[in-house]
């Protein structure tokens, strides 16, 4: 398998943490999102959406993180992403979609981009932005994981889910920006007890081979 990522891309991020988890070895391939190297004619010969990532398998090349993450779990069904019963499975996906479809594009290298150079925001204004959108995420976030109660060490259960594999990049950016966590106990708490495990700590951006 192949991995074309970007150190500090949030959908790369959680393919690499998946990999990990399910002990899967990748060659990677970095493409560097701030020097446009994803618009290059190379690449989109690769991924014509000129996004991160794209995972190349036996010649097939898989594209969109929440995809990617099925497709492991589908081909490598062990350890689990995903619990074993429908509600579950519901639960982790509305946790991961809530991350990678509700507060990530959002806050997302293209949108911060078009806001400074589209719509003239200076960086103080790209900053509330981001803070802003961060703030509304991670509360609604939080809001679900203590709305359903049975939450464990992780974001579902006694074990890393996909959800988990959405929710660690995320906090990384947020920290990045420097947005206040401080309300959000319960998301944080899960980031911790993730970030103690290797699978996390191995996928993070200053552990990569093209971290700046």
């Amino acid at each position: 398998m192949e991995l074309y990522t970007f150190f500090r891309s949030s959908a790369a991020f959680r393919v690499r943490i998946a990999l990990n988890l399910k002990g899967l070895a990748v060659t990677s391939h970095a493409v560097h999102l701030r020097k446009g190297e994803q618009r290059a004619p190379a690449y989109l010969a690769i991924n014509p959406q000129g996004l991160l990532p794209t995972l190349v398998v036996d010649g097939h090349r898989l594209t969109q993180s929440l995809a990617i993450l099925e497709y492991l779990e589908e081909r490598y069904p062990e350890p689990a992403l995903l619990p074993a019963d429908a509600l579950g499975r519901a639960r982790v996906r509305a946790l991961a979609n809530l991350v990678a479809c509700e507060i990530h594009p959002l806050n997302n290298v293209r949108t911060l981009a078009y806001l400074r150079e589209h719509l003239g925001l200076d960086e103080a204004g790209v900053t509330i932005w981001y803070h802003h959108w961060i703030a509304d995420g991670l509360g609604k976030l939080e809001a679900a994981l203590v709305e359903g109660g049975g939450v464990g060490p992780y974001c579902y259960g006694d074990r890393p889910s996909i959800a988990d594999c959405c929710l660690v990049p995320q906090i990384f950016n947020a920290k990045r920006f420097e947005c206040d966590l401080s309300p959000y106990s319960k998301t944080m708490r899960i980031f911790e007890t993730c970030m103690k495990l290797d699978a996390f700590q191995h996928a993070q951006p200053s552990a990569q081979a093209d971290a700046e």
